[in-house]
């Protein structure tokens, strides 16, 4: 299917750095046994897929800024476009051999999102989407579930890492979720949760404590899949990394659950 220059040039980018990524994935599986084990294998895998997407987004679009997990900031001349990239979202998942992990890059435009593409790559599962253009998963067309009976949905979320702060807001949440639900799912991987519910698999999701290039990507599909981001207080939820998703008519009824 046709697609723009743009989204090429993000499509190319996160197929160039998952092959590594693959191929680094067999390894970490054999390191599982190793007394040392995979952690700084797994830096070295991260941080590779990092400089791939930073070289080959700066080739395509010189002067567009950058938003990166081990970078972090990094200016441009073009004052108006900035990447917002996860070279590898579910770091946990691959260091313990679980196939669930992505390639995140969003693209922000005058301090709007308006591209997004979610890789993950075992699966070879491309989702994608454009403002105003639609989502997709590889060349099938996305709409989030319309489910709005909370006792039929399946949720999903995100707990903090041990030593974080929000551990009990967290699992208050959870139960109150719980009790309302057909069931919640944490399965360590933001862009692919938010990908997800705009596939359809997930109602909703919402999770605390994340940053900028977690959320990127993620939101763009599920708003482009006819869903609804936001922040869980109220607030930019690229900025304070509270981010709640699901269709417009179920959202209300997740977020009241949330705030007790």
């Amino acid at each position: 299917m046709q697609t723009s220059a743009t989204m090429n040039v993000m499509l190319a980018a996160a197929r160039k750095a998952a092959r590594p990524l693959a191929r680094d994935f067999g390894e970490v599986e054999n390191l599982q046994i190793s007394r040392k084990g995979p952690s700084d294998f797994v830096s070295s895998a991260d941080l590779k897929a990092e400089k791939t997407l930073f070289e080959e987004l700066s080739k395509a679009r010189p002067g567009y800024g950058f938003v990166m997990e081990e970078r972090g900031e990094v200016e441009g001349t073009d004052k108006s476009h900035r990447w917002l990239v996860d070279p590898l979202d579910g770091t946990t998942n691959f260091l313990h051999g679980i196939p669930h992990f992505a390639i995140s890059i969003g693209l922000e435009r005058e301090g709007v999102l308006v591209a997004g593409v979610v890789y993950n790559v075992i699966r070879d599962e491309l989702f994608w989407a454009e403002k105003g253009a639609g989502a997709y998963l590889n060349d099938r067309r996305l709409r989030v579930a319309a489910r709005t009976d909370m006792r039929e949905c399946v949720f999903a979320t995100g707990t903090p890492f041990h030593g974080k702060p929000g551990h009990q807001k967290s699992l208050g949440e959870i139960e109150r979720v719980i009790a309302r639900s057909a069931g919640i799912r944490r399965f360590g991987a933001a862009a692919l949760d938010l990908a997800y519910v705009a596939a359809g698999r997930y109602d909703g999701y919402w999770e605390r404590g994340l940053n900028a290039w977690d959320i990127a990507a993620g939101a763009v599909i599920v708003r482009e899949a006819g869903g609804i981001v936001t922040e869980i207080d109220g607030d930019d939820f690229m900025k304070t990394g509270a981010v709640v998703a699901g269709n417009e008519r179920l959202l209300p009824h997740l977020q009241q659950a949330l705030r007790g």
